[in-house]
């Protein structure tokens, strides 16, 4: 079956962002809201299921009028539903799931389901077309793979984290200097200021692309231990500096690994993590210097963190077909299953 996909009406809650997004022909993002629950997450030191479920409930109809409102668009203008149903929260995709079903019963618009992180990589795709075959390192609070394409909407995961995604490690390092919530952003502006003197583990694990980081985060616990103990004073800077150049030293590795294997035209960035200043400047200076053929595509920073807008994209893209009405989420989906 062709799909209709000239206007494209997505929906993202996997987890704690409420986003609507309207994407015309591919190209012309006419919506992208995103009613974001940090704020309320922060004072539990993390997102908490059932409360992230809760605002979904009551942002997502004000969303929709907004996007609506924005696109200058009704629901009848809608050719295509595209909905997250995994991975995430299962209590928050339920959320958008039933609201993307609601809709296409009471329009009778199709509506297919789509993996978040297929929604990461294309976010790519508002700053460039893609080259294949090409390579994506997607790096986010709950997942770390690099993925290899060799055509359209076509995932090979050929490495991932065995333990904590590295933004989870980002988290915990921080709640372990009593920084706030989220601790990525946090981490990342204090290294600026310090200096890497401490030793932090590189982690050996099975399989040449894996990842892992909870060995590096207790390094870090253990470390922050023993100076308190010993009455030591240390800075915040210098320990944040000395977490992150190892946590990007392993990414990168990896990322130059996998390159003298898999001959690509392109090496992608994707993911909440890919914000990270540090990761975006030293991913793209090391493949250009030993592998200047290659092109780097970095999202922009308003499409690193979770949005609609890259659902809509990867739902212009999908070579998925309509869904039943039965369908349901999976929190575990993965990439190309």
């Amino acid at each position: 079956m062709s799909l209709d996909k000239s206007m494209i009406l997505a929906i993202e809650t996997s987890c704690d962002e409420t986003s609507i997004a309207i994407l015309k022909d591919g190209k012309e993002l006419l919506a992208n809201i995103v009613s974001s629950q940090i704020d309320t997450h922060k004072e539990y030191g993390g997102v908490i299921p059932e409360v992230a479920s809760r605002l979904h409930v009551e942002n997502i109809n004000i969303c929709l009028d907004e996007a609506l409102s924005k696109a200058n668009v009704t629901y009848k203008d809608i050719t295509l539903i595209v909905v997250t149903k995994g991975p995430g929260l299962i209590g928050a995709l339920h959320v958008g799931l039933q609201a993307a079903k609601a809709i296409s019963i009471a329009y009778d618009i199709p509506i297919i389901g789509l993996n978040h992180m297929a929604g990461h990589i294309y976010s790519n795709r508002y700053v460039s077309e893609l080259k294949f075959p090409l390579l994506c390192l997607i790096v986010s609070g709950g997942h770390t793979e690099l993925v290899l394409m060799k055509e359209e909407y076509d995932f090979e995961i050929i490495g991932e984290t065995l333990d904590d995604a590295v933004g989870e490690a980002y988290d915990k390092v921080a709640r372990v200097l009593g920084l706030a919530y989220p601790g990525g952003p946090i981490i990342d502006r204090l290294a600026k200021e310090g200096q890497p003197i401490y030793d932090v583990p590189y982690p050996k694990v099975e399989g040449d692309y894996n990842f892992s980081f909870s060995g590096i985060k207790t390094a870090i616990l253990n470390l922050v231990t023993k100076l308190n103990n010993r009455k030591e004073t240390f800075k915040n800077e210098d320990i944040a500096a000395s977490f992150q150049d190892q946590v990007i030293n392993i990414l990168v590795d990896k990322v130059l690994l996998a390159l003298e294997k898999h001959q690509v035209k392109q090496v992608l960035l994707a993911g909440g993590v890919s914000a990270n200043s540090k990761l975006r400047e030293v991913i793209k200076g090391e493949v250009n210097k030993k592998h200047p053929d290659i092109e780097v595509i970095i999202p922009p920073l308003w499409c690193c963190t979770d949005n609609a807008a890259m659902m809509a994209m990867a739902g212009f893209y999908s070579n998925n077909e309509p869904e039943n009405l039965d369908f349901g989420v999976d929190p575990n989906l993965v990439l190309g299953e």
